[in-house]
């Protein structure tokens, strides 16, 4: 039997997370919410504790301030998905889940293909941090996530520039968030942060929510 894709296989599992994630967020009571996250976020500062300890002999002072820092990024960030569902309901917890994420495949989508393209001379977003990301794959975020932001219009009555201004800014902040976890998976010395082997081919937890990271906290204001 020959071996699966690995790229297909990452595609199919992050499709069927995908679903099950969307279906849970639509149909699953607010109160849910909150227990959810809370699990994701204590796999996530698992995962990051797992991580740093690759890298770390000895928990002194600074390592220790490092991963405490670390630590409430991704508390912080992730538990604004809760207030954002407390605040205006699980509805709008999906939409700002779909255009960050949305974001995400825009990118890879616009990012490979650009490659191909121009033979890999596509413009590096940032080649010392991920030589994967160029700044058209970033284009292929804001594109993404603009569109799914305003499929949901009737949904979250907003206006349409409002609705084009969350866009970009989600593919902006989502972008940030992805750069960050790559700047600290290239410090450990790791492709991706899969420390828990929990999520069949799709990386680690980080490398799941790291363009939730910083975008639902910083979005919720405006919302």
């Amino acid at each position: 039997m020959s071996p699966v894709n690995p790229i297909l296989k990452r595609t199919i599992t992050g499709l069927a997370v995908g679903a099950a994630v969307a279906a849970a967020i639509l149909f699953a009571p607010t109160r849910a919410v909150m227990p959810v996250v809370s699990c994701l976020i204590a796999l996530a500062i698992v995962e990051f504790a797992l991580l740093m300890r690759m890298k770390i002999c000895h928990w002194t002072v600074l390592p220790c301030a490092a991963f405490l820092i670390g630590a409430a990024v991704i508390a912080l960030g992730l538990w604004a998905l809760v207030e954002i569902a407390l605040r205006h309901g699980n509805l709008m917890l999906l939409y700002l889940v779909a255009i960050v994420k949305f974001s995400d495949v825009g990118g890879f989508a616009f990012g490979v293909s650009s490659a191909k393209l121009m033979n890999g001379r596509n413009h590096k977003l940032c080649p010392s941090i991920s030589p994967g990301k160029s700044w058209e794959g970033l284009l292929g975020s804001i594109v993404f996530s603009c569109a799914v932001s305003l499929a949901f219009v009737s949904a979250t009555h907003f206006a349409v520039a409002k609705s084009l201004a969350f866009g970009v800014a989600a593919a902006l902040v989502g972008t940030a968030g992805d750069l960050v976890e790559s700047k600290f998976k290239r410090w450990v010395g790791v492709k991706d942060s899969s420390a828990l082997k929990i999520t069949n081919g799709m990386g680690g937890i980080l490398d799941m929510i790291d363009s939730l990271l910083f975008a639902p906290a910083v979005l919720l204001p405006f919302i």
